[in-house]
């Protein structure tokens, strides 16, 4: 009998580096996250439709963890975490959404 394909990896491994990050130019969602996570699974249909709305926002899944620098340069504590950059700058975050208008909400800081 067939074994069936595994699901792909959501979450980028590794990561970019906080420095890439902090000069990158525009608009950026993190979705830090683990693929295993029952929140970040949760949360992944609502993130979806809400990110509908913004097809031009660059949206990076980080794959967290213990030891991995780039969310413990967030101070990531829960996930899924979502943090909007712009230009490098953290403009908003929201902890384990459950609903495509709290993603809203967030992406609206963009203006």
């Amino acid at each position: 009998m067939p074994q069936p394909m595994p699901m792909p990896a959501l979450y980028q491994n590794p990561a970019p580096s906080r420095s890439e990050l902090d000069v990158r130019p525009g608009d950026v969602l993190l979705q830090f996250g683990v693929d295993w996570c029952s929140h970040c699974q949760a949360a992944e249909p609502a993130i979806a439709e809400a990110l509908k709305a913004f097809p031009g926002l660059s949206h990076l899944r980080i794959e967290d963890g213990a030891g991995r620098p780039l969310g413990r340069s967030f101070r990531i504590k829960l996930w899924p975490t979502l943090v909007l950059l712009r230009d490098g700058q953290e403009q908003d975050r929201l902890v384990r959404p459950t609903q495509a208008t709290q993603v809203l909400e967030l992406l609206r800081a963009l203006g």
